[in-house]
């Protein structure tokens, strides 16, 4: 199983799936090797073809991929693993589909008794956020940079999400964050390459 640290790259809502795989490219080829596909905006026929695009540039390029919230589609296509919600299927149910060999992540928000459940249940990391203002979630609740540390007693890796920037991201893996999952300050950059590679250099400095 791929360890869950560094960049972890959330794809954006697009329904052109040619610009979404060469954007990915982009990041998977500047160091980035956890991918999250994750995509509210497009139907189901169109969600499919972009996770199985999506699904063959990660193994081409040795990069592991989570589907966001659909256990079915991670099921389908083999992916390495699946993000389930507070809305989704619960983690017993995607560990009874998927098996014992891929990735179940779970969001806890601000509850650190959620990802207490979360671990007993057999999760392999616990996500926290949003710790800053997000634009893609704007009314996302607000996580305090606490729950980092707290939640590494339950001796999974943590993710921190929302509204993470290059400026901001240095505290989340300061506190104790493992991954730091991250969409608009990687996709939306003027230099999508280059945003990457800071973000992963942020991670190669904490070790030093």
């Amino acid at each position: 199983m791929a360890p869950i640290k560094g960049l972890y790259a959330v794809t954006p809502d697009l329904a052109d799936t040619a610009l979404l795989v060469a954007k990915v490219e982009v990041v998977l080829a500047a160091g980035a090797r956890l991918l999250q596909y994750r995509n509210k905006g497009v139907d189901n026929s169109t969600r499919r073809e972009q996770a199985q695009a999506l699904r063959d540039l990660c193994r081409r390029d040795g990069a592991t991929l989570i589907i966001n919230d659909d256990v079915a589609l991670a099921w389908a296509l083999d992916a390495d693993g699946v993000h389930v919600g507070g809305d989704d299927a619960a983690v017993p149910a995607a560990r009874a589909q998927l098996g014992r060999d891929k990735i179940i992540g779970a969001s806890c928000y601000d509850d650190l008794q959620r990802a207490r459940v979360a671990a007993d249940q057999g999760a392999d990391y616990v996500a926290f956020g949003s710790f800053f203002a997000s634009s893609v979630k704007p009314g996302a609740v607000r996580a305090p940079l606490s729950l980092l540390p707290a939640a590494r007693a339950f001796g999974l890796p943590v993710v921190a999400i929302g509204g993470i920037t290059l400026d901001n991201a240095g505290q989340l893996i300061a506190a104790g964050a493992d991954a730091i999952a991250v969409i608009s300050a990687v996709f939306a950059a003027p230099d999508t390459a280059l945003a990457t590679r800071n973000f992963c250099q942020l991670f190669q400095a904490a070790k030093t």
